[in-house]
């Protein structure tokens, strides 16, 4: 089972919040948490363009495959025969995990796809995780495909409606063909503007979430209806749900953006004089 604190990067990843991950503090080397933890600090730095800062967080003589695999990918394409390797030796290995098998093969095929090996790519991502149908279906939209992306898709969604990974997948799928799926859709209407209807869905998504105890996803989800909210001109229900947000979640990365933002203001408003009035000479 994945740790609170795991599926909180894991969220963070998804949704793209690189920089946020980076400040993360490693656990314990001893940790279950902590081969994961390294995992999507590394990656969040090659997702910035940062391949060096990448192999510098990895240990050289790792016998992690999955480590192996992302320095490798930090490699470029010095390191699409390593990869291939690697497959080859997960696949074969029957001790490993099904979490270590996924990353592999995603890594793996990321390589293919930056190096122009779409159809390596595809042969790699066979497997039957989350995150391989999520790719799997973002490669075929991207050789304009949606139509299988979708058929790839929608197996995975079936059985993992509430996955992150393989809403925003759906949602990119729905912003090529103007379709709608069964989640995912507040992210949809909000990039159309259908912001009222977006609202409607992030209410009870959140509704579901807080009978759930689900803490994180609660969070996240009065976030998005903040933004929903202050995107419709409701000035007044966004600074209701704000303060909602900094009752329930004050430890949230959004609340303490914010709140350091404000502090600089306040302290460049206070280094700032106001010149006196002028009056006008006859």
């Amino acid at each position: 089972m994945t740790s609170p604190d795991l599926y909180f990067i894991k969220q963070q990843f998804t949704l793209g919040a690189y920089p946020a991950l980076l400040s993360i503090s490693l656990p314990d080397d001893s940790s279950p948490d902590y081969i994961p933890t390294l995992l999507y600090k590394v990656r969040a730095h090659l997702a910035l363009g940062d391949n060096t800062a990448a192999l510098a967080l990895l240990p050289t003589d790792t016998e992690n495959i999955t480590l192996r695999a992302a320095a490798a990918l930090a490699r470029g394409e010095q390191g699409l025969e390593t990869l291939r390797d690697l497959c080859v030796e997960i696949e074969a290995d029957e001790d490993s995990e099904e979490w270590e098998k996924e990353t592999v093969q995603v890594l793996a095929a990321t390589a293919f796809i930056r190096a122009g090996e779409i159809e390596e790519a595809l042969e790699t991502l066979r497997g039957e995780g989350k995150i391989e149908h999520a790719l799997l279906s973002q490669v075929y939209l991207s050789l304009a495909r949606p139509a299988l992306a979708q058929k790839v898709l929608a197996p995975a969604l079936k059985a993992n409606p509430d996955a992150l990974v393989l809403q925003l997948a759906e949602s990119a799928i729905s912003l090529v063909t103007g379709s709608q799926g069964t989640s995912g859709k507040a992210v949809v209407r909000i990039l159309r503007g259908e912001l009222s209807p977006a609202q409607s869905d992030l209410e009870e998504a959140e509704s579901i979430l807080s009978r759930a105890k689900c803490e994180q996803g609660s969070s996240d989800m009065l976030v998005a209806m903040v933004v929903a909210a202050g995107l419709s001109a409701k000035k007044g229900e966004a600074d209701q749900l704000w303060s909602r947000l900094l009752k329930q979640h004050p430890s949230h990365p959004l609340v303490a953006d914010i709140g350091a933002k404000e502090l600089l203001f306040d302290e460049c408003a206070s280094k700032f004089e106001v010149p006196p009035r002028a009056v006008a000479v006859a």
